[in-house]
Parts: C-alpha cells; structure tokens; sequence
C-alpha cells in the first residue's frame, strides 16, 4: 500500500491547448499515454495517488468530461488539489464534486483525506510570482499593487490550509502530509506563511507542483529544510513517473 505523488497534467482532451512548452517540448509529446503506462506499471488498486493540480485546461465541467474520466480510469485511490488552471473546480462546490464522484475521485480542499496514520491535507496555495525585476541578485524593479493582490490570495489559502489541518486534528490525526499546487515560496524566499504552517503542525514532508519547464525546476524549496523534506513533482519534472512518498 503505497503514496504516490504527481502534479501538471494539463490534459485537452476537450478544450485548446496555449501553452507553448506543451506544444513544443518533446518531454509532452502523447504524455498521457506515457503517463498512464507509468501508473499500469507502479501503482497497485491498494494505493493512493495524489494529483497535485492543474489537471485539465477546460474552462468547464463539460470541457473537462474526458479528462476526469482519464484519470477516474488510472489505478489506484485517486485525491485531486485544486490548482491555478482547474476552472470547472469552483472551491465552494467541493463537497458538491466529491458527491458526484464518490468512490473515483476524492477533491481536497477545506477538508483532508486520511492515508494509513496520516492525514493528508493541502490547499491550491499562492506565491507572489511577480512581476519583479532583476539584474543578476539584486531586485531593481517591483509591483506593489500585484504584491498587496498576491498577499490577499496568500491569506486565503493560508486559511483554507488551516481548516484542513484543523479537521484532521479534530479527528485524532497527528501525522501530517501537506499538499501545495504552488510552490510553498517564492523564488526570493526561504520562509513563507506556508512553510511556517507546516513547521507549526509538524508536517513530515511538503509536496507541490507548478515549477514546470526546466527554468522553473528550482525556484522553491528542494529537501530538508528544518526538518521537513520538501518535494516538487511537476510531471515534466519527474518524467509522468509519479513520485513514491510513502
């Protein structure tokens, strides 16, 4: 029985691919094919994979048919984050999906899903992506207005991260997973709101997504960092091999 780990599907099963990395780079060529051979090979019908957001480019529900049934058909406990692209998952209407889709997706976001002794818990995040300027290290050019919108959104998903671990306390869980679509810092931090949160309730390990495209690999926490392991896995990154966590 194992936990596994994956974000950045962005399937278009239904709806027009933009993204120009995606179009072009050879890591996306038929990566749902290769996806999907990957999850045949590891993951068993015991196990648990986390989907750690932007899984379609469908503005809607009906732009996203096919992919929620793409990934209702992979192995495994399947637990859906919301991430930056998943516009057909309003946050308000999370206990309305998980109704709809009860015993093939499990949507996380102000609640928490349990794992073994653990509990998982997450939320879309937010970091202040810029822009900002810089010239080698030294910041030379800022926004404030797009910080100060950042920093509401911030606080918003700082909350609902709060309720999730709230929930899960309230239950008896002790043991903690956390689960970020965004990066729990920006590329000019090494602490953040979230990181902060995960130190406070003694989460074991973080695990986001969102840093895709091979510049973007690096731009957060990587490893320990006072004593919390720290992972991306952007499928580009990990090559749709999901990542084992436990």
């Amino acid at each position: 029985m194992g936990l596994f780990a994956i974000g950045d599907l962005h399937l278009h099963f239904q709806s027009e691919l933009k993204a120009p990395g995606q179009l072009h780079d050879p890591v996306w060529r038929n990566h749902e094919a290769v996806f999907r051979r990957n999850c045949e090979k590891l993951i068993a019908p015991e196990d648990t994979l986390v989907l750690v957001g932007d899984h379609s480019w469908g503005r809607n529900m009906s732009e996203c048919e096919k992919d929620l049934t793409y990934i209702c058909s992979l192995p495994g406990r399947k637990i859906l984050l919301r991430g930056n692209h998943d516009m057909f998952w309003d946050a308000k209407k999370t206990e309305s999906l998980n109704r709809q889709f009860d015993g093939k997706l499990f949507f996380l976001q102000n609640n928490y899903a349990g794992y073994q002794d653990y509990a998982l818990v997450g939320t879309k995040g937010y970091t202040f992506e810029g822009p900002f300027y810089l010239r080698g290290r030294k910041i030379v050019g800022w926004d404030d207005e797009k910080e100060q919108q950042a920093q509401k959104l911030i606080e918003r998903e700082a909350e609902r991260l709060r309720i999730s671990f709230e929930s899960a306390k309230k239950d008896g869980y002790s043991k903690f997973i956390l689960f970020l679509h965004y990066p729990p810092t920006s590329i000019l931090e090494r602490n953040s709101v979230f990181t902060a949160m995960a130190e406070a309730y003694h989460a074991e390990q973080v695990i986001y997504a969102h840093c895709h495209g091979e510049h973007r690999f690096h731009d957060s926490i990587e490893g320990r960092h006072h004593g919390i392991l720290y992972r991306l896995v952007s499928g580009d990154y990990l090559r749709w091999m999901p990542e084992r966590i436990l």
